[in-house]
């Protein structure tokens, strides 16, 4: 039996010395020490010796194993600050990592953006102000009276008397006149809320809005500048048309048309069959509003406009459904 054990002990030591690596190094453990392995295997076989060499055979077997043990302790910190891995689960510096998914540009922010970019390419600033809004600017200082019946076109969400959700961004128009003398040539892009909700409204959207102010303004500066934008942002071929309107805080005002992108204006159910589809809102400032940010309107004129982004997104993709750009479902926003 002690012969056993000492070749047992040198031939385990011999193919140890010889594991290039710690998967190597692994299946040897398992071959000598394991639950099946042959020190396992030795000790077992105790029970076929006389009882009077049991016991120094079995001091033997566990002193040889504990031998072992130290041994193929010592071998794998030796492999592993050598950096010998199996090499399945080694890192390999020299690959690209893996790329992780990230999320897009929401499709509303990306046509905002590109809005955006044609007025700014086109020589307008970008105004920034309040969401909640005074009524002096939202409605006042806009032609809006107190009991004037276009209060009521606009859904207002009220925090008080006097303080209002904005119903548009016209309200920065007003700021802006107020802080810069003319000329003025800016953009109001931004949030908008108004108790509205189907499949073509929502109670909180986007609009951006524009204002320009200079000696000499007229009606034919402002058909140039929509028209520009018009073709810019859909493509040169679309046609346009200016249809007479109303708002408090133009005179004359129009609404501007554009031919439909969906038929090419042969008619279809998205242009209720007319060949057009209402684009945005606009018109020449009324004095009104001058005479509210103390601008002398014998000597200045100018335009404003206004356009709702889900309407240009909901045209530019083809979507049929307002609700989708809010309700965050990742197989409609992935295709942007």
């Amino acid at each position: 039996m002690k012969s056993r054990i000492e070749e047992l002990e040198a031939a385990a030591l011999t193919a140890l010395a010889g594991a290039a690596n710690l998967a190597a190094l692994k299946d040897l453990s398992v071959e000598y020490l394991g639950r099946k392995g042959k020190v396992t295997a030795l000790l077992r076989s105790l029970g076929s010796l006389p009882p009077e060499e049991r016991r120094e055979a079995g001091a033997l077997v566990n002193a040889a194993k504990e031998r072992l043990t130290a041994a193929f302790e010592e071998a794998e910190k030796r492999l592993a600050a050598a950096g010998d891995e199996n090499p399945e689960d080694a890192l390999d510096v020299t690959l690209s990592g893996r790329p992780h998914p990230v999320g897009g540009v929401h499709p509303l922010t990306r046509v905002l953006a590109e809005i955006c970019d044609v007025f700014t390419r086109m020589g307008f600033g970008v105004a920034k102000g309040p969401e909640v809004e005074l009524d002096w600017y939202n409605f006042e200082a806009l032609n809006f009276p107190p009991d004037h019946p276009a209060r009521e076109m606009q859904d207002t969400f009220f925090i008080s008397e006097k303080v209002v959700l904005r119903t548009h961004t016209s309200p920065l128009q007003v700021r802006t006149m107020e802080k810069t003398a003319p000329p003025v040539r800016v953009i109001a892009p931004g949030k908008v809320y108004r108790c509205d909700s189907d499949n073509t409204h929502t109670p909180m959207f986007h609009q951006v809005e524009g204002l320009v102010v200079d000696r000499g303004i007229g009606f034919s500066d402002l058909k140039g500048c929509l028209t520009s934008f018009i073709h810019r942002f859909f493509g040169p071929e679309i046609p346009l048309r200016f249809r007479p309107s109303f708002f408090p805080f133009t005179e004359p005002s129009a609404e501007v048309d554009m031919g439909c992108v969906m038929c090419k204006g042969k008619g279809c159910r998205v242009c209720k069959d007319t060949g057009w589809l209402e684009i945005l809102g606009s018109g020449m400032v009324h004095p009104a509003v001058f005479e509210n940010v103390g601008y002398d309107t014998s000597v200045y004129t100018g335009f404003a406009f206004g356009m709702g982004v889900e309407r240009i997104a909901m045209l530019k993709y083809g979507i049929d459904d307002l609700r989708k750009f809010f309700e965050n479902d990742v197989r409609f926003l992935a295709q942007f």
